[in-house]
């Protein structure tokens, strides 16, 4: 007879969520404004800050209080720091916004759409699909909402000869190299863009290009693994369970019946519009061609025909000014336009548009949590004493090794705070700044804290999409790790040559 076990099982450990890491590092940082000296720079009247201008002031340490209003101030704002009440509002609106175009399915069944247009070419499918999730990624940070897609396709990759490795790459790879080289992201460049007090258009043109860059060398990486196991199937790193994978993915038979309705396309077709009026607004024309007043003659025109310019609004902000309140209003106004063309009912709208917030309840509040990182720093007085050595450490340090080594810093930083906007907030603040003393722009500080978010999210073992996709696929992560090894030091090598490049232009 056996004598059962009494031994405890032992507790497994579990990352804790990115509240709890962001709030333990305001204790920690109101810890260090009892360590740190306390010191201010000089500033212009612009409020930019005049290098070698440092110098001591009397100490102002955080207590307990301090730690516990430090969120409520980082989303109100106080007298030392902005509040992340504007860009949390549209969080909550974009999040509104896609909880409406989700409930008229236009997207999955558009997903559907290509697919079935491409039956018998599906290996066509995978630049075609890599380049929509990339677009997807870098406009509006897709992540979760791609989990809907994986039952889609690896029924079809599988059953052509492929495997779900091919299928999982497609989305996975696809959306997370879009968020590597996000353009107007809100929860990556919106953030970063808020806490440095750019536009999020700065910097757009060469993030188009590093997103060009990243996705066709990430559809070469995939087209050519696919083409391999075409060829021989014994060379999948999942062939093993290729027969049980035929017959838990076997493609549903009526999954052709599916048809996208002309609501839909017009859902569809709004939804781009939306993103490319939102581009256009920010993108700051008239800086990149002083004599480029087409927007702001347009606006001004529109404001002074009689009745309309009254009707439109008066106080209409030209297209290349626009900063997060417009582009906030253009989200709800959009979704406002989405239900009368898909005529959804009044209770169907504001059930879709209020659940959609809720679904980005989470990281609106983290972006006001790790702001309040800033605002303990910032009443602390220890901002600046912490720029202050940063200044010192850059002495004769180039441009491009700057840039590389923060690339470098943000890929440990995004697996502590696996939140992209917590983690622009939480930092942003300081490394900014400390670029300018390095020389460099802060919107490509922003694009290197982006690709490396970026970059973390195609592995990390706590991402929830990233598990979630390789669960639904039957696919242990040690095989997927394996397979994106190489194209992990690829696109590594290539980010920071492209970002060394940007830095001396």
């Amino acid at each position: 007879m056996q004598t059962p076990n009494t031994k405890p099982n032992k507790r497994r450990f579990k990352m804790p969520s990115a509240f709890t890491i962001l709030f333990l590092i305001i204790g920690l940082v109101a810890i260090l404004t009892w360590i740190i000296p306390a010191g201010a720079y000089s500033t212009d009247k612009a409020g930019n800050i005049i290098a070698h201008t440092y110098k001591l002031v009397t100490a102002n340490p955080q207590g307990i209080w301090d730690i516990f209003m430090a969120p409520v101030y980082g989303m109100v704002g106080n007298d030392k720091t902005e509040g992340a009440i504007s860009i949390s509002l549209f969080i909550l609106v974009i999040g509104g916004f896609l909880g409406v175009v989700n409930r008229t399915k236009a997207l999955d069944d558009g997903i559907g759409a290509v697919v079935r247009k491409y039956k018998g070419k599906e290996k066509a499918l995978i630049p075609v699909l890599m380049f929509l999730f990339a677009l997807g990624g870098s406009t509006y940070g897709m992540a979760e909402e791609t989990i809907a897609f994986y039952p889609l396709l690896i029924p079809v990759m599988i059953g052509v000869g492929f495997d779900s490795l091919v299928a999982v790459a497609i989305v996975l790879v696809g959306s997370q190299v879009g968020c590597l080289a996000s353009t107007v992201n809100p929860f990556a460049t919106g953030v970063a863009s808020q806490t440095l007090d750019l536009s999020m258009g700065q910097g757009l043109f060469p993030r188009l290009i590093l997103l060009v860059i990243v996705v066709l060398i990430s559809i070469w990486y995939v087209y050519r693994y696919a083409s391999k196991i075409e060829k021989d199937p014994s060379k999948s790193l999942v062939f093993s369970q290729r027969d049980e994978d035929l017959k838990r993915f076997a493609i549903d038979s009526d999954a052709d019946n599916v048809k996208m309705s002309g609501r839909q396309k017009g859902v569809l077709w709004l939804f781009g519009a939306t993103f490319v009026i939102m581009i256009v607004g920010l993108v700051p024309w008239a800086s990149i061609n002083t004599g480029w007043t087409f927007f702001e003659s347009a606006t001004k025109w529109l404001s002074g025909i009689p009745v309309l310019g009254n009707l439109l609004g008066s106080d209409m902000v030209p297209l290349g000014d626009w900063y997060f309140s417009e582009i906030t209003m253009l989200f709800l106004l959009m979704a406002v336009v989405i239900m009368f063309v898909y005529k959804m009912k009044e209770t169907d709208f504001i059930n879709a548009f209020i659940g959609g917030m809720a679904d980005f309840l989470s990281v609106a509040i983290i972006v006001a949590v790790a702001r309040g990182i800033q605002v303990v720093m910032n009443d602390g007085m220890i901002t600046d004493t912490v720029l202050h050595w940063g200044e010192m450490g850059l002495k004769g340090l180039s441009e491009s090794v700057f840039i590389i080594i923060t690339y470098i810093f943000y890929i440990p930083m995004s697996f502590l705070i696996p939140s992209t906007s917590g983690l622009a907030s939480a930092t942003m603040g300081i490394i900014g700044p400390m670029g300018k003393f390095a020389g460099v722009g802060g919107d490509v500080v922003i694009t290197a804290y982006q690709a490396a978010s970026g970059w973390v999210n195609l592995i990390t073992p706590t991402s929830g999409v990233v598990m979630g996709a390789l669960a639904i696929a039957h696919v242990n992560i040690s095989t997927w790790w394996k397979w994106i090894a190489k194209l992990m030091v690829i696109l590594f090598i290539v980010t920071c040559v492209y970002l060394g490049v940007l830095a001396i232009l």
